[in-house]
């Protein structure tokens, strides 16, 4: 959501000023509900497609594709520092990778021997900010932000900072590794950038530069906002690529809207519609029963790949190809394994290990059954800097 991944930053700014341009040329908003459906846009489309872009879209997702890629993370630090407790305050257990993440601390956490709380914050501003408040309250070793915007909870982190709490984000900002503003030792995250750019590029790739696409945001996430804007922007690279519609639907209400605004876009599209991309893989999650009722066959049209999370259900509709076909997501256990290492590198007075895992397109090809992307080589890394 990371989700999640843009808010406080002079690139960001810069971003969402472009960002803001592009949805007032191409965005109509309708509807009372939270979250809104936008389109037809104004990209042009041709029967030639976009061979140049198109080229460079294949090199790139072969590239991202590869299930070969050896450790290029941390393999010195401090040892371990006992008796820690850490708190991870969730913005919603719903979401997956949110909640995919918690589950790899937790079991990071039992193997240097640290005792872990998570706190979920059910998806609202005032469950998170309460969620925060409890967190801080409990004075604990540190508190990961999972998931959700710290300017959301201004007051509360500044009184873990006030209070020497470490804070470690989970798709907190748009970037990876430490924040000034606000005050984190690090950002644990995939670069969003990279992200969005690998599904828009698998769109181009797979449709040889003539597809029919919807992307599907969260924009009252900053950070799935920003991802979404991009996602627009390198689809926009390729002049046979048409941007059908731009759906913002809230993550709390994907269950109760997707279904219904799944119905209205392919009575709107029919064969127009051929891919999709969203900001998180839940959303194909809770279309499928639409797609189903209307007698859209699981491999496809439209073929959607998710911009994150990547979480076990993702990998399950893919390898039975069941509305999903490919998914760009988070190495959701290496990074629990991180966001520890990280804290145990502030319990010590070190710094960030600076390390950012990098992107992958995971398909029903090259994941082989698995239901995560899961590199190899961190958890031997991680052991030995601990000396557990």
């Amino acid at each position: 959501m990371h989700r999640n991944r843009n808010r406080n930053t002079p690139t960001v700014r810069n971003t969402r000023s472009t960002a803001t341009a592009l949805v007032v040329a191409v965005v109509v908003l309708a509807g009372c509900e939270r979250g809104s459906s936008s389109g037809p846009a104004h990209s042009t489309s041709g029967p030639s497609g976009c061979p140049a872009a198109q080229t460079r879209a294949q090199a790139a997702v072969s590239r991202a594709e590869r299930t070969d890629i050896p450790w290029n993370g941390p393999t010195s630090g401090p040892t371990a520092v006992a008796g820690k407790t850490i708190v991870y305050v969730a913005q919603t257990m719903t979401n997956p990778g949110v909640a995919g993440a918690a589950d790899s601390v937790r079991k990071a956490a039992r193997v240097i021997g640290w005792h872990v709380r998570v706190i979920d914050g059910g998806g609202t501003p005032a469950g998170v900010q309460a969620a925060m408040s409890e967190a801080v309250d409990v004075r604990p070793s540190g508190i990961v932000i999972g998931g959700f915007d710290p300017g959301s909870t201004s007051q509360q982190v500044a009184r873990a900072n006030a209070a020497g709490i470490p804070l470690i984000g989970w798709h907190a900002v748009a970037s990876p590794g430490p924040s000034r503003r606000p005050r984190l030792f690090t950002n644990v995250t995939t670069k969003v950038e990279d992200v969005a750019r690998a599904s828009a590029q698998w769109v181009i790739s797979s449709s040889d530069g003539t597809a029919g696409a919807v992307v599907f945001t969260d924009a009252s996430i900053p950070f799935a906002k920003y991802k979404s804007d991009l996602i627009r922007k390198e689809l926009a690279t390729c002049a046979g690529v048409k941007l059908l519609a731009y759906e913002n639907i809230p993550i709390p209400d994907a269950s109760s809207r997707t279904p219904r605004e799944i119905s209205s876009l392919l009575s709107r599209f029919q064969g127009r519609w051929t891919h999709s991309v969203a900001i998180n893989d839940l959303y194909f999650a809770d279309a499928a029963p639409a797609f189903r009722a209307a007698g859209k066959k699981g491999s496809g049209p439209p073929f959607n790949i998710g911009a994150g999370d990547g979480d076990p259900s993702a990998f399950q509709r893919i390898n039975s190809k069941q509305y999903q076909a490919a998914t760009v997501p988070e190495p959701l256990s290496l990074q629990g394994w991180q966001i520890v290492d990280e804290f145990n590198r502030a319990f010590s007075g070190r710094p960030a290990s600076g390390y950012v895992a990098p992107v992958h397109i995971s398909t029903a090809d090259n994941s082989h059954g698995a239901t995560t992307w899961d590199p190899a080589g961190y958890r031997e890394a991680y052991r030995k800097i601990w000396g557990t």
